[in-house]
Parts: structure tokens; C-alpha cells; sequence
């Protein structure tokens, strides 16, 4: 890196977290902090969920991925990504969104009682800290791929970016967080593209890349141009692609409904239009930078056919070494670390806002005043931040990130979203998302202490591998609620009503004199009747379409 590269990296990226202190600054109260006063456009909020969803950690270890498993992968940020946002936008959220709540857990109490409240903010927790550990390992990897830092320095540098990030995230809210993501996301674009263009003239263009796949195999003997084909990849299990195809779409559809760094943007929309709109804005932008920097592992195979399945997440590193001039190789560093920072103070403001509202004021201290729960969130922000790394040890146990990230879904995180599709979509008595969510889990976790702990060969693998414990993770979940509705009965339609909307408050509490803050719920923006051109419906087919044919017609 030369003194041009870091000038860029420190210009960019300084600029954006001083404008995240300039904007906190007209943070004042609760729904301010917590939805951004649910005032916020749909443009602003489609490149937060961009910035928000790609982050360093996908930079770097899907490179890696596709150098190992190939093009499969896309399917979670095309066809998953689309479904899971029309989905969450479309049926879930709107209904959170009316009912006036802050948090996504914060609807499972009115649903279905206390206690899931409670684990689906703890699942959460755990889910998104596991994704600050891959992101803070990816930059520790790129640091030291890219600079040659010693440990101590690629940690030190790593605390302070998670410090700084924490300080405008705890001071300014969603306000802040999704217009510092907005620039983020133009200095991620950037650098996604210097970097694909750069490796894709070093491999010579798309005809040279599939003549060169094609004259070479792995050590089994598969030809590597199956690298680039869905359909035709084989991996070690001999796994059926289309099985593959579903894992990674139900991981895709979870992400938007459990995951409250992309359901906290949706609910903070200035209107139900706003919802779906920035959902579909934001997988538009998210496909072709996804699919790029999946293609560049598989160019690897051509660039660098030495590298080992261990060495596949220092693949980026190598890349940026290699094929970028001074300066270009700054503004790719900035973009890489705008992607840790949009995503850090994204995961840090939502998991601190279900800490604050669905544990410490529901359980804790429940008589406070607002400035004391305020208070709470911002330090809380911190706490949440800092968890990540305790997540470390175990992440660098594998060969690539997503691997470990993938491990770790099935246990907890695809039983709470099939509790929450179930919720919205049917009328399953109160009993039954606890019940639903205990056997899902203990499914989860046995397939997890096989997979990491034991690996005991009596169990069957529809049981234990992977790619069979998603769809038998939402099957188990959704019996287990049937068998409950059997058991207790099914809600009337008003009952079912009356469990989507917060009841009357027994007593004046700060849980429930916030949800006065929020504005009345508006369709659209718009003083008159939407324009058909403006439908989101027919953009959501349309996105809908268009990643159909990316996964089964042009990578198939």
C-alpha cells in the first residue's frame, strides 16, 4: 500500500463516519433511535440494505467459497435474496409494521406469548455476533494479506475501526447508520468493480476463462468448468444441486424475516411502499456485485491454480496484491472496509434495540425513564460489537468462513423463521411457537453436535449433513406447530387479529408510551392513488423472474 492508497482509505472512509457524528446529532427520542422516526425513503433504505448486506466477510469469503464449491453460493444473494425480501416485505413485516412494534421479537410476545419473545432476541444475538466474528476475521485476514501486519497490529487496527464504529452507531441510531450506509455503499460499488474488472482482464475475459476450466480438473477428476454450472457441480457427497439450490434459498428467506438488521430498516420506511421498494432496490443492487465477486473464486482456478482449499479465503488478498495499481488498491481497502463498517454498525444498532426492548425493559428494569433506556442501548451497542470476537476461535477451525456461518443456521435460526412464516400465514394456537421452536431447535442441535463434535455414523443424514438439516428443520418446526394447533385448537380470524396488534397497556411504561411516538401507518407517499408503473408487484416479479434465470438458466 503506498501513501495515495491510504490517503484514499482514510478520506473515504473518515468522511463517512464524520458524517454519521453530524447526523446523530438530531437523534432525540426513542423512535428517532430506534426506526429513524419511521421517516425514511425508499432509496435511502434500499442502499442501507445493500451496504448492510454485503459486507467483508462476503467479499473475502465468497471468493474463497466459489474457488472450493463453485457458483452455487449465488443462489443465497439472487433467488433467496429476492423471495426472502418480497417475503419479508410484502407479508412479514407489514404486519409488524401496522401493529406498531420496534423489534421483530417484539411481535412473538403479542403472537405467541413471553417466553419466545425472549429466545428470538437471543437467537438473534447469537446469530448476527457469529456473522461480526466473520467479518472481523476477514479483515484481519485481508490486513494481513494486503499490508503484511503482524498479529498484534491487524488487531489493534481491527478494535479501533469496531470503536469508532460503535461511537456515531450509540450516539445516532438508525438515522445515522442508514444514511452513513447510503455513502457506503457508493464507495463499496467502487471498489467492487475496480477489483472485478481487474481480475477478470488479468483471466482474459469469459470465452479464455471457460477454454482454460475446461482443459484442467480437480483431484477428483471433475472437469473445473463445472465450477461455473449449478447443475453439473458435483461436491464430495455427490449432493443433489437442487437440494443445494433450496438450503441456500431458505438461508436467503430467513435472513430478511429473523435477521432485525434488515426487518429494523423495513419498519423504520416512512411508508408501506417505501417497505417494498427499498427491499427490491436493495437485491437489485445486491445481484450483479454478488455475482462478480462469486465469479472471481472460480477465475482463481485459472489465475491461481496452486492455491490449496486452505488458502481459498486469502484469495481477495492475493488478487488486489496482484492486479491493482496504487490507488486502485486504496479505493478497493476502503470499500472493504466500508462493507465491515456498514454492516457492524447495522448489526450493533438492531441486536442493541432487541437487548433494550426485549430483555432489559421487558424483564430487567421495566420502570425506567426513556433517557435511561436510551442510555442502556447506546452502551449496549458496544457490549454487542465487542461480542464478536469471542467467535473467533471457532471460525478460524475452517477452511473458509461461509462453511462455519452455514454450520451454525440450522440449529436455531431456520426453526425461528418457520415459526415466524407460520405465525403470520396461519391461525396455529399461542402454544404452538414455543412448541415449534424447542423441536426445531433440539433438531438443530443434535444435527450440530454430530456435525462438530461427534460425527457419529449411526445417525442417518437427513439427520446431521447439512444441506438436508434446512428443509428438515422447517418440516420438524411446522409439524410440531400443526401438532400443537391439534392439541389446543386453532384461533378464530378475530383471535388471530387480536394477536398481531400490541394489547392495551396495563400500566404506563416507557415499552409502551414509545409505540405513541410512531407516526400513523401510511401506504404510500403519494397524495393520490399509486401509478401503475410504481406497483412494486410488478418489480417483484420481475426480480423474481430475472434470478430464476440467473440460477437455472445461465449458471445451471
Amino acid at each position: 500500500m503506498t501513501g495515495l492508497d491510504w490517503f484514499i482509505v482514510f478520506l473515504l472512509n473518515g468522511a463517512v463516519i464524520a458524517f454519521g457524528f453530524y447526523l446523530a446529532r438530531s437523534t432525540k427520542s426513542s423512535s428517532d433511535w430506534f426506526l429513524g422516526g419511521r421517516s425514511l425513503p425508499w432509496w435511502g433504505l434500499g442502499l442501507s440494505i445493500f451496504a448492510t448486506s454485503v459486507d467483508n466477510a462476503d467479499a473475502v469469503s465468497l471468493t474463497g467459497y466459489a474457488f472450493n464449491h463453485g457458483m452455487h453460493i449465488i443462489t443465497a444473494f439472487t433467488l433467496a435474496s429476492v423471495c426472502g425480501a418480497v417475503l419479508a416485505s410484502f407479508v412479514v413485516v407489514p404486519v409488524l409494521y401496522r401493529g406498531g412494534f420496534y423489534t421483530n421479537a417484539e411481535y412473538l410476545e403479542t403472537r405467541f406469548g413471553k417466553s419466545i419473545r425472549v429466545f428470538s432476541a437471543l437467537i438473534q444475538i447469537q446469530y448476527r455476533t457469529s456473522m461480526l466474528g466473520l467479518m472481523i476475521w476477514s479483515i484481519y485476514l485481508m490486513l494481513q494479506g494486503l499490508l503484511d501486519f503482524t498479529p498484534t497490529q491487524c488487531w489493534t487496527l481491527i478494535t479501533l475501526l469496531v470503536i469508532f464504529t460503535a461511537a456515531y452507531t450509540t450516539w445516532g441510531g438508525l438515522t445515522s447508520v442508514v444514511w452513513t450506509d447510503a455513502l457506503q455503499s457508493l464507495i463499496m460499488m467502487a471498489g467492487g468493480i475496480t477489483i472485478f474488472y481487474a481480475v477478470w482482464s488479468a483471466t482474459g475475459g469469459w470465452s479464455t476463462m471457460i477454454d482454460k476450466l475446461s482443459q484442467s480438473t480437480d483431484a477428483g477428476g471433475q472437469p473445473l468448468s463445472n465450477w461455473l454450472h449449478i447443475g453439473q457441480f458435483q461436491d464430495p457427497k455427490s449432493t443433489s444441486p437442487y437440494l443445494i439450490v433450496m438450503g441456500w434459498t431458505i438461508i436467503g428467506m430467513g435472513y430478511y424475516t429473523v435477521n432485525h438488521t434488515q426487518t429494523m430498516r423495513l419498519m423504520g420506511a416512512r411508508s408501506l411502499w417505501d417497505m417494498k421498494m427499498a427491499a427490491l432496490f436493495g437485491c437489485l443492487l445486491i445481484m450483479p456485485i454478488m455475482i462478480g465477486t462469486t465469479l472471481m473464486g472460480v477465475m482463481g482456478r485459472v489465475l491461481v491454480p496452486e492455491f490449496t482449499p486452505q488458502d481459498a479465503d486469502r484469495l481477495l488478498p492475493h488478487f488486489a496484491n496482484q492486479y491493482l495499481a496504487p490507488g486502485f488498491k486504496g479505493l478497493v481497502v476502503a470499500g472493504i472496509l466500508s462493507a465491515a463498517i456498514s454492516t457492524f454498525d447495522s448489526i450493533g444498532s438492531a441486536l442493541s434495540a432487541l437487548f433494550t426492548r426485549d430483555i432489559y425493559a421487558r424483564w430487567i428494569k421495566t420502570d425506567a425513564t426513556e433517557a435511561h433506556y436510551l442510555k442502556t442501548t447506546r452502551w449496549a451497542t458496544i457490549g454487542i460489537l465487542l461480542m464478536g470476537f469471542l467467535y473467533i476461535p471457532f471460525i478460524a477451525r475452517y477452511d473458509n468462513m461461509i462453511q462455519a456461518f452455514r454450520t451454525l443456521i440450522p440449529v436455531f435460526v431456520t426453526p425461528l423463521f418457520t415459526v415466524y412464516i407460520v405465525g403470520v400465514l396461519t391461525r396455529v394456537p399461542r402454544q404452538s411457537g414455543l412448541v415449534g421452536l424447542c423441536a426445531g431447535s433440539l433438531y438443530g442441535l443434535i444435527g450440530f453436535i454430530d456435525r462438530v463434535l461427534v460425527d457419529e455414523p449411526l445417525f442417518s443424514p437427513w439427520l446431521t449433513e447439512v444441506w438436508y438439516a434446512f428443509p428438515c428443520s422447517m418440516i420438524i418446526t411446522t409439524l410440531a406447530m400443526l401438532a400443537a394447533a391439534l392439541k389446543w385448537g386453532w384461533l378464530k380470524p378475530e383471535q388471530q387479529q387480536e394477536q398481531q396488534t400490541p394489547p392495551a397497556p396495563e400500566k404506563h411504561d416507557w415499552l409502551s408510551e414509545s409505540r405513541q411516538e410512531l407516526l400513523a401507518v401510511k401506504e404510500s407517499p403519494f397524495n393520490k392513488p399509486v401509478p401503475q408503473y410504481l406497483n412494486p408487484n410488478w418489480y417483484a416479479i420481475v426480480l423474481i423472474a430475472f434470478s430464476c434465470w440467473v440460477i437455472f438458466g445461465l449458471f445451471w
